[in-house]
């Protein structure tokens, strides 16, 4: 499967990481980086109910900007806002291509709505936190 036919995963990092306190303010750079591994497994076996293989597009933005590309992860760096970038690549998308969007914010979900794409939370990628486990190391 090429990835123009793969499903498109777009990911708001900024929104994901800061759904679990677990002290990404600390080191806004390596959470992302944290994250993005974390996402792959993800390309080959897909989202729950989704299955793979995925694209996923991770967006960084401010302070997680220059978070390199894996395989299996690409990284898009946005210049400014994060969202404008998502609303773009699932606009990008098109019609005929299937495009999930993973972030709870409420009004970039309707925007990229209004371009076909499906939105799941953050908990689909990343699951919650445990109380006491605010280690940098995980």
């Amino acid at each position: 499967m090429s990835e123009d036919e793969a499903v498109l995963v777009i990911v708001d990092a900024a929104n994901v990481v800061g759904s679990v306190p677990d002290g990404w303010w600390r080191d806004r750079r390596g959470a992302a980086l944290r994250l993005r591994d974390s996402l792959l497994p993800y390309a080959a076996a897909g989202l729950p109910g989704l299955p793979g293989p995925v694209e996923i597009v991770l967006v960084v933005e401010g302070a997680a900007r220059g978070v390199d590309s894996v395989a299996g992860v690409r990284v898009a760096s946005a210049s400014g806002s994060g969202d404008d970038l998502i609303a773009e690549l699932a606009a990008a998308a098109g019609p005929d291509r299937e495009c999930v969007v993973v972030t709870a914010d409420r009004g970039l979900r309707r925007r990229v709505e209004a371009y076909g794409a499906r939105c799941v939370g953050p908990r689909t990628v990343r699951p919650p936190h445990r109380p006491g486990n605010e280690s940098m190391s995980d």
